[in-house]
């Protein structure tokens, strides 16, 4: 005799057959072509070792792999995480987000980012973020720079005011007792911007600004430890312990992206940021260039947001 068909069965086999389906999906991963989406321009760091992945990610499971840049103007609203938040939750859209992405998208108005979607498959890049002026500005440090500003305006030009290494300007200056003149977003931070004269003070990665940097004073880097390539200058931690933030990158997918899929996309991505061409990259532009996993990723966010927080304590209103 058949028995009849209850609720809990019904549902306990909507649930198998949807297990199945999706771990059928993850055995076939990659099946169709995958991008890889940075929400800022082409040509800074997270771009170019993006890119090294995507290449690399092509060539080992032999499907179309390529970097869709989409930058949304100065501080967001980051379409390129739009684009993988709203994406099918199967790895063949992998978002390559700065700290910003998953620690604060899901607070600035942005519905499809909120509650939070994302979760990391890891980070694999410190910015050498740094605070910068013209070798010929009347102030070489920072503590110069904050007693100038007491009678003098000076404007900063950030790549967007809820861009964490902008906020961490806005907390420093706080802290040391001064106020921006002005301020201002922009796409690009590099040596035309100072030699325009469109900003005094800028806030960039060193990467940007090697051209020029016979030309520059860097007042200060916003990174865990002093950049190689400028040993000299402080970090904000030294400075002001409590406002120390690093501004990273790393791959994230939707958070119902399966276990597989994620980790068929780590595996690429680790090999090649350890690799000989990547870590020549870090060498050559200040950067810290690693891997760090999944569960030490979500950590590091854990403990950013705490810092994070501290930060927006500072920030005027």
């Amino acid at each position: 005799m058949k028995k009849p068909l209850t609720l809990a069965g019904a549902l306990a086999g909507t649930a198998l057959a949807a297990g199945l389906a999706a771990g059928s999906a993850a055995a076939d991963y990659p099946s169709q072509p995958v991008s890889f989406v940075v929400p800022w321009p082409p040509g800074d760091l997270e771009d170019i070792l993006t890119r090294l992945i995507a290449d690399a990610f092509q060539d080992e499971y032999g499907v179309p792999a390529s970097v869709l840049n989409r930058p949304g103007g100065g501080g967001g609203p980051f379409p390129g995480a739009i684009d993988v938040a709203t994406a099918a939750p199967d790895g063949h859209t992998i978002g390559s987000f700065v700290l910003d992405v998953p620690l604060i998208g899901h607070e600035i108005g942005i519905p499809e980012l909120s509650p939070p979607v994302f979760e990391p498959v890891g980070i694999f890049l410190n910015y050498p973020f740094v605070i910068a002026a013209g070798a010929d500005a009347p102030y070489s440090t920072m503590e110069e720079l904050a007693e100038y500003a007491q009678d003098n305006a000076v404007s900063l030009g950030h790549f967007g005011i809820v861009a964490t290494p902008t906020q961490v300007s806005f907390a420093l200056a706080s802290q040391m007792g001064f106020e921006w003149g002005q301020d201002a977003a922009f796409d690009a931070l590099d040596c035309n911007t100072l030699a325009s004269g469109d900003a005094d003070v800028i806030n960039t990665t060193l990467q940007l600004v090697l051209p020029c940097i016979d030309d520059l004073t860097i007042l200060v880097s916003i990174t865990d430890e002093r950049i190689p390539l400028t040993p000299d200058v402080p970090t904000v931690g030294e400075i002001a312990p409590e406002l120390a933030l690093t501004t990273w990158n790393g791959l994230f997918v939707h958070r119902d992206t399966p276990a597989e899929v994620r980790e068929r996309i780590a595996v690429v991505a680790e090999r090649v940021v350890l690799g000989e061409q990547a870590q020549r990259i870090a060498a050559d532009t200040g950067a810290e260039v690693f891997w760090q996993d999944a569960e030490a990723s979500a950590a590091r966010i854990a403990h950013d947001m705490e810092t994070l927080g501290r930060i927006g304590e500072l920030l005027p209103e």
